[in-house]
Formats: structure tokens, C-alpha cells, sequence
């Protein structure tokens, strides 16, 4: 069986960020030694805005005898702007659906949104290959930009709302990462129901970390003495980090307390200027690690923070940020209501603090504080057992791979 997934972020060996797919890619080959894949992504870090190809429009990169890696043009400009950002989606959509035009003998397409302009080039080459494709939502478009303030354009939302009704309609199966995007994709398009499939973000537990680089690390930076409270992932709008610039502030004389982001997006600069303004020594700004190595600073933390901007929309989400955080035995500081917050608060885990309160968010750091180092490890060794328990990234694998395997079967006998 031969699968093409249209995936615009796919990470390159040493990257950082989100490596769902990287991870699926590799245990579906594992799983099922008759499966091929070719991978179609774009040429642009979603974080950094830098390329991750020598070549221009199109590069070839093969990962195992099973799977291929082709990163097509995208526009240079994704990270500037909310236009930017547009032209990079259609440039990588358009480029990536002519490199997959001329792949042969392929069974099946897997289409990961956002961006959710993808869909339409997993649609159009699904006709005209006449094979099955599944739409996996990681995130509900338009409707997490529309919550966040990036997308108010009546125009552009009408059109994206119909892009996603019809893709969804088109769709053979709709794989959701949370079982609350069910729910509301159910209240609008009741006709779909049938299609949906959970398949949620989850732990990697065959990426390990080394407990005894955590002494190595604290010392580069400097954290020997501080109590860390880390975030990891992207510096952008819908993150919303000036939540920890102004708690920061109200601790800027707490010698006990640094806060350290690590990460790139668009937003970094602006915080490093917000930084600047309130004359603050206790925020620390490092670029994203690979993923290789994330977890070893993950460990190197003391509580780990996830979180996102007041809205609805995030109520629905898991960030995969705190899968990672679970697995590497850190207890958490999570700003997201919702599905995260019972997902932490059920495992014993961490602490929830409501988004968008500084004083809150004060309240629940003071409480982390007053616990001992034992009473935080527990928390951590408990966060740990529970994902992998209910949220082994392999596990989840398998369930996945079933899922695709039941289409594939079904396209033999219709055909």
C-alpha cells in the first residue's frame, strides 16, 4: 500500500516542534512492512521562517526504504505577516499537489490540516487518482484564527467555512485529534458524524532523555539556583506569552523565580521588546532545540507551561506540548481550560490557572513554590504513568493505522 500525506510542517531530523507525524511515519512502516509512504511538505519552518532545503522548489530526501520526503516550494515570506502566512499556505498547496500529480501507483491520501487550503489539493488529486483520502483536523479552521483575532475578513471566512464543509463532505474519513472537535463539527455539519475518528496527540516514549544532562544544562544557563518555570513550542499570537512577561514582572524582584522561553515565532521580537520596556532579568529567551534533544531540557525544567489565548476554540485542543511534558516526568503549569485542564487535573499532573488572570497565575506559582521538590516529582511521575498508560504515541499508532487499512480494503472492493 502506497499512501501520500500532505503534511506542510513534517520536521527534518534535527528540528524542532511537533513530531506527530514523524513518529506515525516511522511506526506504521514498522507495523506493516508492505507500506510506502511519500511525504509532501513545505520548504519553510512553520517556527522559524527559515528554509529546510538547499534547493528552492523541490528536494527529495529518503528517510528509510519505506518512506520519502519531498519538500516543495513555499513561499519565504510565511512568517511576517498574516499575508505572508496565506501566500505560503497556497504556494506549498499548489507545489506539493503537482509533485504528488506525477507519483504513481498511490492508494491512498492523508491530508493534515491546518493549513486547511491542503485539503483542496488531497480533494482534486483524490478524484483524479481515484483513490480514498482522509482529512485529519489537528485544528478547527477558520475558527481558531476567527477566536484569536488573526481572521475577521467576513469575505475570507465565508469561503474558508465553505472550503471546510466541502472538504469534510468529500472526505472518506475525518481524523480529529480531541474527541471535543466531534462534538462541535457534529453541530454543524450533522452529516458527516459517521466519518469521524479520534486519534489524539500522545506521548513518544521510544524519544528519550538523559537525566544526568539536566546538571549540564541548569549550569550553561545559569539556572542552578532558580527555580524554572519553562515553555516550549511557538512564539506566536495564538500563544499569547505576554501572559508570562506580566507575571514575570510581578516577580521581577524574586530572585527564586526564572521564567525561560524556548521557542521561535512571530511574536518573539515583540516580547523581547516587552522584556526590555519592563527592565526584567528573570525571563530568558533561548531558540528552539531539536527535537533529539528537547526532552533533556524538558527534564532540565522544573514546572513546565502550556498555554494559549482566552477562547473557546483552545477549550477543544490537547497541545502536544504537554504530552511531552508528561513523558518527561514535569509537572505543569497549564492556562488552557477545557479538555487540557481535565486532562491535567485527572492525572495529578499539575496546576490549572485561568488564562488571561496575572493574579491568578501568581497564586497557583506561589502554590507551586510552597510544594517540596518531592511532592513536584511525584507530580511529574504521576503525569508520566497516566499518557503512558492512555497516550503512547505507538499505541495510538496502531489505532490509526487501522483506521486507514479499513478505507484501503474498502477501495479494493469498490473497485
Amino acid at each position: 500500500m502506497k499512501i501520500i500525506l500532505f503534511h506542510q510542517y513534517y520536521l527534518g531530523k534535527d528540528d524542532s516542534g511537533g513530531s506527530r507525524w514523524n513518529q506515525f511515519t516511522k511506526y506504521f512502516t514498522q507495523e506493516d512492512k508492505d507500506i510506502h509512504i511519500e511525504i509532501m511538505s513545505g520548504n519553510i519552518h512553520y517556527a522559524t521562517g527559515k528554509q529546510m532545503s538547499s534547493k528552492t522548489w523541490n528536494s527529495k530526501e529518503v528517510i528509510s526504504d519505506k518512506i520519502t520526503l519531498h519538500r516543495t516550494w513555499t513561499y519565504s515570506g510565511y512568517n511576517r505577516s498574516f499575508f505572508g502566512r496565506l501566500l505560503g499556505y497556497f504556494s506549498y498547496s499548489s507545489s506539493a499537489f503537482l509533485k504528488a500529480l506525477f507519483i504513481r501507483d498511490v492508494d491512498i491520501i492523508i491530508v493534515t490540516s491546518p493549513p486547511i487550503f491542503v485539503g483542496l489539493s488531497g480533494l482534486v488529486l483524490s478524484k483524479v487518482k481515484k483513490i480514498p483520502f482522509i482529512f485529519e483536523v489537528r485544528d478547527l479552521w477558520p475558527e481558531s484564527a476567527i477566536s484569536t483575532g488573526v481572521l475577521n475578513n467576513k469575505v475570507i471566512i465565508k469561503i474558508l467555512y465553505s472550503l471546510e464543509k466541502m472538504l469534510y463532505t468529500h472526505a472518506e474519513k475525518i481524523v480529529l485529534l480531541t474527541p471535543a472537535f466531534k462534538k462541535d463539527i457534529i453541530k454543524r455539519y450533522p452529516m458527516v458524524e459517521t466519518k469521524l475518528k479520534t486519534v489524539t496527540n500522545g506521548a513518544d516514549f521510544d524519544m528519550p532523555f538523559d537525566k544526568k544532562k539536566r546538571k549540564i544544562i541548569r549550569e550553561k544557563y545559569g539556572w542552578e539556583d532558580k527555580k524554572v518555570f519553562a515553555y516550549f513550542g511557538a512564539h506566536g499570537v495564538a500563544n499569547d506569552l505576554e501572559q508570562i512577561i506580566a507575571v514575570a514582572n510581578v516577580y521581577k524582584n524574586d530572585d527564586r523565580i526564572l521564567f525561560v522561553l524556548i521557542g521561535d515565532g512571530m511574536q518573539k521580537g515583540e516580547l523581547k521588546k516587552l522584556v526590555n520596556l519592563y527592565n526584567l532579568s528573570n525571563i530568558q529567551f533561548i531558540d528552539s532545540v531539536s527535537k533529539m534533544i528537547v526532552n533533556d531540557y524538558i527534564y532540565a525544567s522544573d514546572i513546565c507551561i502550556a498555554i494559549l489565548k482566552k477562547t473557546d476554540t483552545f477549550k477543544t485542543v490537547y497541545p502536544n506540548k504537554v504530552f511531552d511534558y508528561m513523558r518527561c516526568e514535569k509537572p505543569i503549569l497549564v492556562t488552557i481550560d477545557g479538555i487540557t485542564r481535565t486532562l491535567i487535573e485527572e492525572s495529578k499532573s499539575g496546576l490549572y490557572a485561568p488564562p488571561e488572570d496575572v493574579n491568578a497565575l501568581k497564586k497557583v506559582i506561589d502554590s507551586f513554590l510552597l510544594r517540596s521538590e518531592e511532592e513536584l516529582k511525584q507530580m511529574g511521575i504521576k503525569g508520566s504513568l497516566y499518557v503512558q498508560l492512555h497516550f503512547s504515541r505507538e499505541k495510538l499508532a496502531v489505532k490509526y493505522l487501522k483506521i486507514i487499512k479499513k478505507e484501503f480494503d474498502a477501495s479494493i472492493k469498490k473497485n
